[in-house]
């Protein structure tokens, strides 16, 4: 199982940028897809972004598409979140997790969350 550790959360204001990182221990990292997930404070975790094994393939959820960037290098066991012009909807505790397939609802394993606060 592949052990996931979240960073670079924090506060920024609207319009900032943010970029999360997640390193995965383990030397199966690259057998899993990854992706990012969110949840505020009240709502469901929702998924944000997608990567496959090999990097070449990325999906996002409509409302960050365009301002988000999901990339891994698996060199280095790590897997990316990019976050610009950050808006407050975008406030939540991030996660990335590993993921079994590219359905992203099959999970592996997960980090333990990194807090995001965008201020108005």
């Amino acid at each position: 199982q592949v052990r996931l550790v979240e960073s670079g959360g924090g506060l920024v204001q609207t319009g900032g940028s943010l970029r999360l990182s997640c390193a995965a221990s383990g030397r199966t990292f690259t057998r899993y897809p990854m992706g990012w997930f969110r949840q505020a404070p009240g709502k469901e975790r929702e998924f944000v972004a997608g990567i496959n094994w090999s990097g070449d393939s990325t999906v996002y959820e409509d409302s960050v598409n365009g301002r988000f960037t999901i990339s891994r290098d698996n060199a280095k066991n790590t897997v990316y979140l990019q976050m610009n012009s950050l808006e407050p909807e975008d406030a939540a505790v991030y996660y990335c997790a590993a993921l079994h397939d590219t359905t992203w609802r099959t999970f592996a394993s997960w980090g333990q969350g990194t807090q995001d606060t965008v201020s108005s």
